[in-house]
């Protein structure tokens, strides 16, 4: 679809919210118009000001010019289209950490402030409820680090990177940063020579001139806004052929690029055997960005998977452990990326998912079994659940860690509700459920009771109480199937609970401990 006409609805992007979400959203709406302007947010319990009622995005068009400085902010522009789903007199996006230059909506300058990290716009005048609208930003972005920042634009050795998990888009560009909203994108770049541009989607130009080249990217499948990402550096793309032609680009630095080249050529075969569990990938094409930066963790950006180099050239991690963290991002294209939670507290849906191929790989390439696995967390999980939360209702992160929600009760805590499920509906009954969940709801968002009506579906049985307490309750039930397993208390670290933490030390909000990764 070209984005150079006006996107139509895609029928696969039902916001389908809650109705305690979507009356949230609405009420503050209503409010908005008659109170002096403040932050809103669409009712994430995780995340209360993410967000913002009153319209749906269709699509964005971002635009950077990066000057070759880390130190210096980049001149941008964001258009962003959608649809009005309330009348507004005023709309918030969410931004921050940018100076705003200008706004126009539908072509007419319009007045703008700021209220916590929410943007105010008000229109010269008030758009109707279903309403067409077109809302353009002159902005900066600003790559210097702060002390309390989380997220946003990644300083590389020798460029830019993005790492805007969980709600740390707006940091780069304007946005309804809530995954809730998936849009398709535009993406351009232009960067001093010497300097290469990738982005999320396929390119669709490429204009140089003596100083400096313009790249544009765009998406052939809505993307919520954490997923977005973009590489700026001193870097080299390689290109190769996955399954069924599928184009494969990995983006390195140029240094960099024979000795990373044994790991990346492993990708076509990961997506094929990705395939055989799942069906089909779900994107335009895949690749792996590797960025010479110190991160603590992986990041699962649509079609175009951040990594640190460390991972790679670490000589103390061995090589099954690395490949099958490759696997865990490649799964989330999938899951998290093409199915995309509803709110945040349906993360263990993404990182559940993600772990469970990222174990499932491991066993049947280097032998190291699932079922030891998720008996070892087993083990923990007590712990984990008093720490975090249960997977399905993870805790809030403290003021100042918004990644704090990445904490191992989502990732093998969250797969172990996964290998609790496929003991008690059976393996086929699971295979099955698996393949019908991404088939089901490519390219939408979907919540924790949308797997759970497929799951009733799939198995023929009532799964109410199972879904309660496994994603719930304050203590792990017992394990169908293995009566003889035993969660540790919530202080102890036993052996078993030891060896389920040491698996994989979980969570950009975790150091990284030799011979162990991270990956959200």
């Amino acid at each position: 679809m070209s984005l150079s006409a006006r996107p139509r609805r895609l029928p696969g992007r039902s916001r389908r919210l809650s109705a305690a979400l979507l009356a949230s959203a609405v009420s503050v709406c209503l409010l908005a118009a008659s109170a002096p302007p403040a932050p809103l947010g669409v009712g994430d319990r995780l995340f209360p000001h993410l967000g913002n009622p009153g319209y749906d995005v269709a699509s964005y068009d971002l635009s950077f010019t990066y000057s070759g400085s880390n130190d210096k902010p980049l001149q941008a522009v964001t258009t962003i289209d959608g649809w009005t789903t309330e009348a507004l007199e005023s709309l918030n996006l969410d931004f921050t950490h940018g100076e705003v230059r200008s706004v126009e909506v539908d072509g007419e300058p319009a007045a703008f402030t700021t209220a916590g990290e929410d943007l105010v716009i008000t229109p010269r005048k008030p758009l109707p409820r279903g309403d067409w609208m077109r809302v353009t930003v002159r902005h900066t972005s600003d790559p210097v680090s702060d002390e309390d920042r989380d997220g946003g634009w990644l300083r590389t050795a020798d460029g830019l990177a993005m790492a805007n998990q969980a709600d740390a888009a707006h940091l780069v560009f304007p946005s309804n940063d809530h995954p809730s909203d998936k849009a398709m994108f535009t993406i351009r770049v232009t960067a001093p020579e010497g300097y290469t541009a990738v982005a999320n989607g396929l390119a669709t130009d490429v204009k140089r001139t003596t100083r400096a080249t313009t790249w544009t990217y765009r998406t052939q499948h809505p993307m919520a806004t954490e997923l977005a990402q973009i590489s700026i550096g001193r870097s080299t793309v390689t290109r190769r052929e996955g399954p069924h032609g599928l184009p494969v680009r990995d983006v390195v630095p140029t240094k960099d690029r024979e000795a990373l080249e044994p790991w990346l050529k492993k990708t076509p075969d990961q997506i094929g055997w990705m395939e055989s569990k799942v069906g089909p990938y779900p994107f335009e094409t895949y690749g792996v960005l590797i960025a010479d930066a110190a991160t603590g963790f992986e990041l699962e950006t649509q079609t175009l998977s951040l990594f640190e180099k460390g991972l790679f050239t670490e000589p103390a991690y061995p090589q099954w452990y690395v490949e099958s963290i490759m696997v865990h991002e490649l799964a989330h294209q999938w899951f998290g990326d093409s199915v995309t939670p509803r709110t945040w507290s349906d993360l263990w849906l993404n990182e559940g998912h993600a772990t469970w191929y990222e174990a499932l790989y491991a066993e049947e390439k280097a032998d190291r079994t699932l079922e030891a696995r998720m008996k070892a967390a087993y083990g923990a999980s007590d712990r984990w659940r008093t720490a975090g939360g249960p997977p399905g209702a993870p805790k809030p992160p403290a003021p100042g860690q918004k990644i704090g929600i990445f904490r191992s009760n989502v990732y093998d805590g969250a797969a172990l509700v996964l290998f609790a499920l496929r003991e008690t509906i059976g393996v086929q009954a699971f295979d099955r459920l698996e393949r019908a969940w991404v088939r089901d709801h490519r390219d939408a968002n979907a919540s924790t009771a949308d797997f759970r009506h497929l799951a009733e579906e799939v198995s023929g049985r009532d799964l109410g109480t199972f879904f309660q307490e496994w994603l719930y309750a304050e203590k792990t039930p017992a394990m169908p199937g293995h009566p003889e397993w035993k969660a540790a208390t919530a202080t102890a670290r036993t052996p078993a609970v030891k060896a389920a933490e040491d698996t994989r030390a979980h969570g950009p909000d975790q150091a990284r401990e030799p011979g162990h990764g991270a990956g959200r």
